[in-house]
Formats: C-alpha cells, structure tokens, sequence
C-alpha cells in the first residue's frame, strides 16, 4: 500500500477538515493512471466553475435547493439512471464531472462541493440505500433533495419511502444528520469494492479500494481478513497468510472460533507455496 497518491489520501484523511472533493478525485487517481496531477487541478477548477454560476444573495435553504437543482440538475443535467449502477465511472469524481453521471452518493458530493464553494448550508445525507442532500440547519428548518433524480425536493414521506424500501424500516430522525466526510469516502469505497467484488476480473479494483479504506483513521477492521483474502486469491499466498494471522491473533479475543477457522485459512494459504 504504497505510492505518492496514497500517501497523499492518507494524509488528506487526517487533516483536522478533511475536504471531501481531494479524497474524491484521489481516489480518481487510484483508478485511472492517466489521471494524474492535471485531472486533480482541472477537476477542482470545474467544481469552482459550477459554484460560479450559482446566483448570488441566496439566503433560505428553498432558494439554494431551487438554484442548485436548476443549475446541476437543470442547465447542467446531473442526474442518474439504473444502468449508472453497474459502471465504475459512476463512482469516480472526475468522470461524474465529465459525464454528468453517477451514483447518487457521487452526485451528492457534486452538490456539496458547488454548494460549499458558494456558501451553500449544504451537507449529505447518508439515507440508507440512497444518498441525498440537506440544505438548511440541520437541528432546525432545512430541505432534503435527491440530486440522482435531478435535485427533486423531498418531503418526510419521500424520504420515509425511501428508506423503507432499502431496509423495510421507518425514517428515524438519526438518519438525516450530516455526514461525516471520511464517512461519506469509505462509503464510496464500499461501493466500489461491491462493484468489482462483482465481477472476479476486477480483483486489482477490489484490492486497491481494500487498501485505500485501510487508511482512513476510521475503518472496518474486517477490511484487513478481505485485503489477506484477495492477495492469496491474486497469489501472493505468505503475505496473505501472514495477514489472517495478524487478524487471526486481534480476533481471538472477541471471537476465538472464527480466530482458529482463519488461522486455518492461513495455513492452507502456506500450503499453496509447496
């Protein structure tokens, strides 16, 4: 887990503020080797771009979710569509920009991003299933939108629909707090690690979204059993066995059945190497 880029989100993601779009667009530069420098700078300039031609003098969270969707679901036409779902573009910043497409949670950090630039009161919403945007005070008078249809304004029973047909549950109040921003990255994370989880070809996408996850400062210690798991699979078989065993010894603790099926794990990963 090493490299100039990685150092870089490592460091990005320890900052007292870390900014959201930096750790967005590094992880573009994960992905995408061509990206480099020169995509980070025109990335950053496009968002700056888009946060000029918001009007001036907004002052209510209706009027910024009224300018917003008309300039990046309107003018601009961010928005979504199923088939955005099973493209890793979908999950990339600096694509999202190009293409105008994407997963609701990466459109979302378009919002926030121009938002923000402007002096927009906007901030994400980690709906389970289904990212949005508030606008507003959260603890007071705000406005939910859904910037993956367009930036449609959603009531309580939107958003209650919503969630229950994610988790069949009710729209609790602890649900629409503001994201954290390492929260929202290593939900972008996640969803590329499921994207190519997906499809056993994309293993090197996997491994490297593992990888990154592992240095945010907060993160499932699980990730470290799944990133021992794709190296014996890519064959590096020791290092992967030594990695269960790390894991392996930190589990046994909580959970010393699965500790041993691991440690087995290992074992048959060192077997491999006869």
């Amino acid at each position: 887990m090493t490299g100039p880029w990685r150092e870089r989100f490592a460091e990005a993601a320890r900052e007292e503020r870390p900014d959201l779009a930096e750790l967005c667009l590094l992880i573009g530069a994960e992905a995408d080797p061509e990206f480099g420098q020169t995509g980070l700078d025109a990335a950053q300039i496009e968002l700056d771009r888009l946060a000029g031609m918001l009007p001036y003098g907004l002052t209510t969270p209706d009027d910024w979710a009224r300018a917003l969707s008309a300039l990046l679901g309107g003018t601009c036409g961010f928005a979504g569509l199923p088939a955005d779902y099973g493209r890793l573009e979908s999950s990339l910043l600096h694509e999202v920009l190009r293409r105008r497409r994407g997963l609701p949670i990466l459109l979302s950090v378009v919002w926030i991003e121009v938002g923000r630039r402007a002096g927009a009161p906007v901030y994400g919403v980690a709906l389970p299933g289904h990212f949005v945007v508030g606008l507003g005070d959260p603890a007071g008078h705000f406005v939910l939108a859904d910037p993956f249809h367009g930036g449609r304004v959603l009531d309580s029973d939107d958003a209650g629909l919503l969630v229950a047909g994610a988790t069949g549950a009710p729209l609790a109040p602890d649900m629409l707090v503001p994201a954290d921003p390492l929260d929202i990255v290593l939900r972008v994370l996640n969803n590329i690690r499921a994207w190519a989880a997906a499809r056993p070809e994309e293993i090197g996408v996997q491994l490297w979204a593992v990888e990154l996850a592992l240095l945010l400062p907060r993160h499932p210690a699980r990730l470290r059993y799944e990133r021992a798991q794709l190296l014996v699979r890519r064959g590096d078989y020791l290092q992967g066995a030594a990695e269960m065993e790390a894991y392996a010894e930190m589990l046994k603790i909580i959970d010393p059945e699965a500790a041993q099926s691991i440690l087995g794990q290992a074992r048959s990963a060192r077997a491999l190497l006869n």
